[in-house]
């Protein structure tokens, strides 16, 4: 196993994933950040900005420009919107360094399919072609060596990690599946929105982009690879006044109604075996946002009501640790083929 020290860039430094980031990778051994990047505000000092990270984060941040960054950075992490990785990967690709892109721009293999459910043109064939779906617990082993690799969506981390295990044994029906989740204000950005407002969200609860969430094809990419046919689900998001977390609750009909809790709970814990980051709950107890608040771990709890014929999965993350920011140097270490928790080891922020 190689231990080399690498140096990283974080584009899109600004927002909340970009400074999740930085804030995670201080604690890194074989990672220094090199360039911190701003397209917005090039030429101020981080801590301007983000005030909490003065003198850990020292200097100005750089501008948008390969070259520049290819001089100080092996590896650039891309924190930026939806929309923005498709014109800037390439360019950092071919300024020869690797890439880890947080947004949802190569997620999806179909152009066609992330025009629709994301209204913007569509990155090149060729690089969608390239990009490693990094799901690390379902898919790590092709991350390994890559040199391009694009990180899930924080619902998606949530649910498929949640669902993966039983549609895959075949124990629930694909064509069942009901998805309900829930996260925090920090999922929408750190962008100026009418909806994320305090005395909007305060107080409040409330559905959004029904049956309409881009995420939507990504969960269903992925329970599509675990049934080895195409699956469609309902998913629906709600928004919740907390800072961090993502709920995911998933209702699906059991195949055999012989089957138990207790089984499940087997099936889950040998499916995650080796895999630090995924903690099964004991059969009558469930997991709660708090308790992975700030750590990398997806908590899951289930069962199955023998009544009813059908199994409740709760799966519980941080969305900006394991939904993004911690996944995405997750991710770093399998390309490097160091610890995938190299860097990821510390405990839930609790209360």
């Amino acid at each position: 196993m190689t231990h080399a020290h690498i140096r990283a860039a974080i584009v899109g430094s600004t927002g909340y994933g970009g400074v999740e980031l930085i804030r995670l990778l201080e604690a890194h051994p074989n990672v220094t950040v090199t360039s911190v990047v701003s397209s917005s505000s090039a030429g101020s000092y981080y801590s301007e900005t983000f005030p909490h990270l003065t003198e850990i984060v020292a200097g100005v941040m750089d501008d948008v420009d390969p070259a520049l960054i290819r001089g100080k950075a092996d590896v650039v992490f891309l924190a930026t919107p939806h929309g923005v990785s498709a014109q800037l990967a390439p360019r950092f690709l071919e300024a020869g360094l690797k890439v880890i892109d947080l947004s949802g721009d190569f997620r999806l293999k179909d152009p066609a399919a992330y025009e629709a459910w994301y209204k913007k043109g569509a990155a090149d064939q060729a690089y969608l072609d390239r990009a490693v779906f990094g799901m690390c617990e379902l898919f790590g082993d092709e991350v390994a060596g890559a040199d391009f690799v694009s990180n899930p969506g924080c619902f998606p981390t949530a649910t498929t990690l949640g669902l993966y295990p039983a549609v895959k044994a075949g124990w629930i029906d694909p064509n069942s599946i009901i998805i309900d989740s829930k996260t925090g204000v920090s999922g929408a950005g750190r962008g100026l929105n009418l909806s994320s407002h305090f005395s909007e969200v305060n107080e409040n609860l409330k559905a959004y982009k029904v049956n309409q969430h881009q995420h939507t094809p990504e969960i269903e990419m992925v329970l599509s690879r675990a049934a080895g046919r195409p699956v469609t689900t309902t998913f629906t998001t709600h928004l919740v006044p907390m800072t961090r977390g993502i709920m995911s609750t998933m209702y699906a009909a059991v195949t055999d109604r012989d089957r138990t809790t207790g089984d499940f709970l087997q099936l889950y814990r040998e499916f995650y075996q080796d895999r630090r980051f995924i903690r099964i709950r004991q059969a009558g107890t469930y997991p709660a946002t708090k308790e992975v608040y700030g750590s990398n771990y997806c908590d899951i709890g289930l069962n199955v009501d023998a009544r009813t014929g059908r199994i409740t999965i709760i799966s519980v993350i941080d969305n900006l640790v394991k939904g993004a920011a911690g996944q995405a140097i997750q991710n770093l270490n399998l390309m490097m083929g160091w610890d995938e928790t190299l860097g990821l080891g510390f405990a839930p922020v609790y209360p």
